[in-house]
């Protein structure tokens, strides 16, 4: 089964008509996307949209030889003039299977918001799934074989994703493809680095792609260190490489702190942010969770779980620091280092990086400091991804 992507983008377009943000200004050339459109084998249109006819000749296509167009987006008819030659667009309910006298069957799939998706079936038997901007199946409990090819609103709804891993309709050979972009993230390397976090991909307007065929999927790297200062967005990156992933686990260190509603404010901000799939404990007791098989983790953060080490040798005491606290410290890092060489598990790591500001005016400051200094390196040298979060901007510094 042969799929022309005709368009790519969101579908006002991106750039958006008239709009002066960022995204938008930079996304030019390669860069820029129509609506997005998909041509099945020549024979079967997803989505009509402005220019369509020639984004297909651009592509090497004609849409002489379509025999159905089916919409997706949430909207009674369609939203340009149908083309001479084309059938009037349709809909399939959903539910619904509807078989072309192509050999291709179409199967329509509910969604949690306005809309249609699409589960295509190629004659050759090869399966892809289409879905609709801003939605993502609503349904979905039993398991399922994966299908060869995905492609939906991974940067809108991440979560969209999560529901389709946690049904087993994608596995680590799924090609998944981003498709309905809009300029919600800058167009080019910081997209691409993104989509890979979720396992996704992007490819330029007009691309033919052969559906099941063997494609550089990117690899979801299993251990990321997200290193960054107070209130640089750290935890909203950690959290955003997870959310397109099903039950993660989120392993806060920080505890309660009865009676500090600053704190508490912090921990309902955080909270609120999160899937409501997801999990939490609290704990400082990482080893036995990193030896442990289950969903990923994500751990905020290892600053916190610093001090309670630090406090669980006394090393704010001289005595107690010299006299074995440093060595006790020494042995407790190494064995979280290690659970994170040896753990199967996907991870995301918080840290503070503290080291390049000013120096602190007490003793037990500085060291702190110095030791989470060393254990932001150790954690750092175990894991495929590392990246330095400044003013909101994920600097990559491995992977």
């Amino acid at each position: 089964m042969e799929l022309t992507l005709l368009g790519t983008g969101a579908p006002a377009g991106l750039p958006r008509p008239d709009c002066p943000c960022a995204a938008c200004a930079t996304a030019l050339g390669e860069r820029a996307r129509a609506a997005t459109a998909l041509l099945v084998d020549g024979t079967l249109l997803l989505d009509l949209t402005p220019g369509a006819a020639f984004a297909a000749a651009r592509a090497g296509h004609s849409l002489g030889g379509v025999r159905q167009v089916l919409l997706s987006h949430p909207h009674d008819g369609p939203a340009v003039e149908v083309p001479a030659g084309l059938p009037q667009p349709g809909r399939v309910p959903d539910g619904r299977e509807l078989a072309l006298l192509t050999g291709h069957r179409v199967r329509a799939v509910p969604m949690d918001a306005p809309g249609t998706g699409y589960a295509v079936t190629g004659p050759d038997g090869r399966r892809l799934l289409y879905l609709p901007p801003g939605a993502a199946p609503a349904g979905l409990d039993e398991k399922g074989d994966a299908y060869h090819m995905v492609l939906l609103d991974v940067v809108g709804r991440p979560d969209s994703l999560a529901k389709l891993r946690a049904v087993g309709a994608v596995d680590p050979t799924t090609d998944v493809l981003a498709v309905h972009l809009d300029h919600d993230v800058p167009p080019g390397p910081e997209l691409r680095r993104r989509l890979a976090a979720a396992g996704a991909r992007a490819v330029p307007d007009g691309t033919t792609l052969d559906v099941g065929v063997y494609e550089d999927v990117p690899d979801v790297p299993r251990r990321t260190l997200v290193l960054g200062g107070a209130r640089s967005g750290k935890s909203v990156e950690a959290e955003r490489r997870m959310e397109s992933f099903p039950d993660v686990l989120y392993v806060a260190t920080g505890g309660a702190r009865n009676g500090d509603s600053e704190w508490a404010q912090r921990v309902s901000a955080h909270r609120e942010r999160r899937p409501g799939s997801w999990h939490t404990v609290e704990t400082c007791d990482l080893v036995p969770l990193l030896g442990e098989d289950g969903p990923p983790l994500l751990v905020d953060c290892l600053s916190l779980w610093l001090t309670d080490a630090m406090d669980s040798v006394n090393a704010w005491d001289d005595a107690e620091w010299s006299g074995g606290g440093e060595r006790a410290l020494r042995a407790r890092v190494e064995e979280l280092v290690a659970a994170v060489r040896r753990t199967r598990r996907t991870v995301v790591a918080v840290s503070n990086e503290v080291g390049s500001g000013i120096v602190p005016a007490t003793a037990s400051g500085r060291r702190y400091r110095d030791e989470l200094g060393r254990l932001n390196a150790a954690f750092a040298g175990e894991c495929e991804h590392v990246l330095l979060v400044v003013a909101g901007q994920a600097l990559k510094l491995r992977g």
